[in-house]
């Protein structure tokens, strides 16, 4: 990695994790996945079943939280145009910006899961899977987020049209990520394959789509 890309990075760790942004993220999806119990009711067998779905959901809308803020910034302040002109790639700056993401929101997501899952009833065993899913599926999600900050960095709410664009894109993620609990080592090789596109090309879109709102 150069000098900039690592300079890059540090400073995208340190943004989102400024101003109390990791515990933004672990108050948000807690109280995300306390919302369900509430809305379901206290039965602890279908919570339980439920649970991997719960926490995924949460997991995509915490990921959601900083999108406005991983693009837009730096496009507006010249700092891609600095970038490309000392012949920096697009897409290894979108990929640096979403590792700098998925530091910044997955290690305090991973550690919410824990308690979430004492709200939904978890058990131990199944913990494990939930919390190797979310190891395996969220650097796809972050890469997915930087793609879809760079997508919408142009327009005006761009946070809510980035819920738009990546809810959608995120569902083969949540599926296997739920269905991790169920359907055991198939279902997280399926959730690996597919945050391994995710983290493969979201990157080049996100830097097409940087290049683009540049010009």
């Amino acid at each position: 990695m150069t000098a900039p890309l690592a300079v890059l990075l540090w400073r995208g760790v340190r943004r989102g994790y400024a101003g109390g942004g990791a515990t933004l993220v672990v108050v948000f999806f807690l109280l995300a996945a306390t919302l369900f119990p509430f809305a379901i009711g206290p039965d602890a067998l279908l919570l339980a079943r439920i649970g991997g779905g719960v926490v995924w959901a949460a997991a995509l809308l915490a990921a959601l939280l900083p999108v406005d803020r991983l693009v837009a910034p730096d496009l507006e302040a010249g700092v891609y145009d600095q970038l490309a002109v000392r012949g920096q790639s697009l897409a290894a700056v979108a990929a640096v910006a979403a590792l700098a993401h998925w530091i910044a929101f997955a290690p305090p997501l991973m550690a919410a899961a824990v308690i979430a899952a004492g709200l939904l009833g978890i058990p131990a065993d199944q913990l494990l899977l939930v919390e190797a899913g979310l190891a395996i599926g969220t650097p796809g999600l972050a890469a997915l987020a930087v793609a879809t900050a760079a997508l919408t960095a142009s327009l005006r709410s761009a946070g809510a049209v980035a819920g738009l664009v990546m809810l959608p894109l995120a569902v083969p993620l949540l599926i296997f990520g739920a269905g991790a609990l169920s359907g055991g080592a198939s279902a997280l090789k399926l959730l690996a394959a597919v945050s391994l596109v995710l983290v493969a090309g979201a990157p080049f879109v996100a830097g097409a789509a940087i290049r683009a709102a540049m010009e």
